[in-house]
């Protein structure tokens, strides 16, 4: 699927960036594994969870497990899709500041 760049100011946001960067490597991760992996409190991640589901870029799933609930976080196909769309216009903005090639910059 060729993606087109395109900021998106919801995944822009560090917190959520990382949080879009590890749901794209796995069909879904557990809420202390991504709290853990970006290193934010229950309340921060909670946080980000709210403004990328409201964007309809995460699903959440509850599940309870050895007594207790746990919290599942799935990218859905539009928040890969967007998410897939942010890094290639990033890709792109990093490519314009890439140094020249020997010989082929400034002639003084």
């Amino acid at each position: 699927m060729n993606r087109v760049p395109r900021f998106d100011p919801v995944i822009h946001a560090p917190g959520r960036l990382q949080i879009c960067a590890i749901l794209s490597a796995a069909d879904e991760a557990e809420f202390a594994m991504v709290r853990d992996a970006i290193a934010v409190s229950d309340s921060v991640l909670s946080k980000h969870l709210k403004q990328l589901e409201e964007a309809s870029y995460i699903k959440l799933r509850k599940q309870a497990h050895a007594g207790r609930q746990r919290t599942w976080l799935a990218l859905t196909p539009a928040g890969r899709e967007a998410f897939a769309a942010h890094v290639a216009e990033l890709t792109r903005l990093a490519a314009m500041t890439a140094p020249t090639p020997l010989g082929q910059g400034f002639s003084g």
